[in-house]
């Protein structure tokens, strides 16, 4: 990859952070409250690649005004289970990631080993 294009995809990704940022400043309080802190697990569980993530968090500010404007219930968007949802949310943009990636290993390496030793238990 070429310097410029470098600069042009790092550049892109801090301007669409930036502006998700300011999407979601201007949220009510509430609806603040509950996407910081869904921001804040996807960060550790969410896709590392920049566009993905740039697209999960505009997709995420998109949910959240959304749910603003109509005056849905917090619960009625993430559900009983708040980590559920994000999990489920995130499945959405895993695609190439090092999760996904990783998963995909584990599953085939099983798939050999079980192949290799005929299906029986030893």
């Amino acid at each position: 990859m070429s310097i410029s294009k470098l600069a042009s995809k790092v550049i892109g990704e801090k301007r669409r952070w930036r502006q998700y940022k300011a999407r979601t400043r201007q949220l009510p309080d509430r609806y603040r409250t509950a996407v910081n802190a869904i921001e804040r697990y996807l960060m550790y569980f969410g896709p590392a690649d920049g566009d993905s993530a740039a697209s999960m968090f505009e997709d995420l500010a998109d949910l959240f005004e959304q749910a603003a404007a109509d005056e849905t219930p917090i619960r009625a968007v993430v559900g009983e289970d708040p980590a559920e949802f994000v999990e489920a949310f995130a499945q959405n943009y895993r695609k190439g990631g090092w999760v996904t990636r990783e998963r995909e290993r584990l599953i085939s390496a099983i798939e050999r080993a079980e192949r290799e030793g005929g299906g029986t238990h030893s």
